[in-house]
């Protein structure tokens, strides 16, 4: 099959692992999305390399992050891209103009602000551009469904990034839960600590919250686990606590964790109900030694399933950190290998991007076809259509101070 070309669209965090003047101070120091895409290149799976983002001042000071931290560590891996603005320019735009250079079949990764994706997406679409979106594939249903309908009009394949599903306990949770019965109850847990909004503030509380930004994770799982099961959501009420976000400079009334209550239905068996509650906070402490605090109950009527991804039984102590640290190198794995080459192609974080290049080039080989993909259970549009559902709901729920319905009828979903 024919390499990928691709367009990285976003310069931030994920991306480059580049931040205001410097790399980040998370675990994606050196970004995620680049690394992957320059190593994939490398195995001959990508071709062409673009950036796009809005400030193209930057640009001078991300080629030489990367060229320090990634060409310099892994065995001169080739960091180069075709960028755009320009390096004097300023272009909130300009990602149409970088489509633009693309052909049918090509590829974009859209990982900026959450209210931006839909028409980045949607300007890609409709000129034959398969497409990632980073989580939450948008904020609004009637967004997810315009374009699934766009991407089924023009033959392209439209994949949002989950990457805890390929997260190895999880995708096994999945697996297990199949043969435990029923869907009872599901409980989960994920934060950051407070330093991460230094780097969300621009848009925390202003263009999307806690919830859509970490409860999008469980959400997903917690539907991928019990859709297979026969079960939707049927409606949503949320809570939130406010006071600390606000006060390290986010916008009045960002609220710092949001909790949501998802009641869960079995339309084959209308006897059977499910309760679901998500969690999630930018808030928890700045020393907690772990980036992402992470882990979920499932209970079942034949069994139950608990993960704590948090720590992970490894421990790393070290002075500079002045206390106990906990990493994750299951997600990306940044120690070369005996050669000197990136060495991160298990880490589900890589995989995930591996999965969108891999089908979109046999959607160009005509080998499969976007619905194959769907059938395959992958994290598309299709499959992802109840997880926005309920973030809406939720946002809702906290905007109109009420329980939001969730209907799905003949294929169709709606809030209520």
């Amino acid at each position: 099959m024919e390499p990928l070309n691709v367009l990285m669209v976003g310069t931030g965090e994920y991306t480059t692992g580049f931040v205001g003047t410097g790399a980040s101070g998370s675990d994606k120091k050196v970004g995620v999305v680049g690394l992957s895409m320059f190593d994939l290149r490398r195995r001959g799976k990508v071709g062409k390399l673009g950036m796009v983002g809005v400030n193209g001042t930057k640009f001078p000071a991300i080629r030489d992050h990367l060229h320090n931290n990634i060409t310099l560590a892994y065995n001169n891996l080739d960091t180069s891209f075709e960028s755009f603005p320009a390096d004097h320019a300023k272009d909130p735009d300009a990602f149409r103009a970088a489509i633009d250079r693309l052909g049918p079949g090509d590829a974009i990764t859209i990982f900026t602000p959450d209210t931006t994706h839909y028409p980045i997406a949607l300007y890609a679409i409709e000129r034959g551009i398969h497409v990632m979106i980073t989580k939450p594939a948008v904020k609004l249903l009637e967004h997810h469904v315009a374009l699934l309908e766009a991407a089924e009009k023009h033959g392209v394949y439209v994949y949002v990034e989950h990457h805890k599903r390929y997260d190895p306990a999880y995708s096994d949770a999945k697996f297990r839960a199949k043969k435990l019965g029923d869907f009872n109850y599901f409980y989960s847990y994920m934060s950051q600590p407070k330093s991460q909004l230094e780097t969300f503030k621009a848009w925390a509380g202003v263009d999307s919250d806690i919830s859509y930004y970490l409860n999008s994770h469980h959400v997903d799982i917690c539907d991928s686990m019990v859709s297979q099961l026969g079960y939707v959501p049927a409606k949503v009420s949320a809570s939130a606590s406010t006071g600390t976000a606000a006060g390290l400079g986010c916008v009045a009334g960002t609220e710092d964790t949001i909790s949501l209550l998802v009641h869960w239905e079995k339309p084959a068996d209308p006897s059977k109900h499910a309760t679901g509650v998500y969690t999630a906070s930018w808030t928890a402490p700045q020393r907690a030694g772990v980036h992402s605090n992470q882990y979920f109950h499932y209970l079942a009527s034949g069994g139950e399933l608990r993960i704590d991804q948090a720590k992970r039984g490894y421990d790393v102590a070290d002075d500079a950190a002045g206390q106990l640290m906990w990493y994750n190198p299951f997600y990306m794995r940044y120690a070369p290998d005996e050669d000197g080459n990136f060495n991160g192609q298990s880490g589900y974080g890589y995989v995930s991007m591996e999965k969108f290049v891999d089908g979109c080039r046999a959607v160009n080989a005509g080998t499969l076809k976007p619905a194959d993909l769907d059938a395959k259970g992958l994290p598309t549009l299709r499959n992802t259509i109840a997880t926005t559902a309920i973030l809406e709901a939720g946002r809702r729920s906290l905007d109109e101070h009420r329980e939001v319905r969730i209907e799905k009828t003949d294929g169709t979903w709606k809030l209520i």
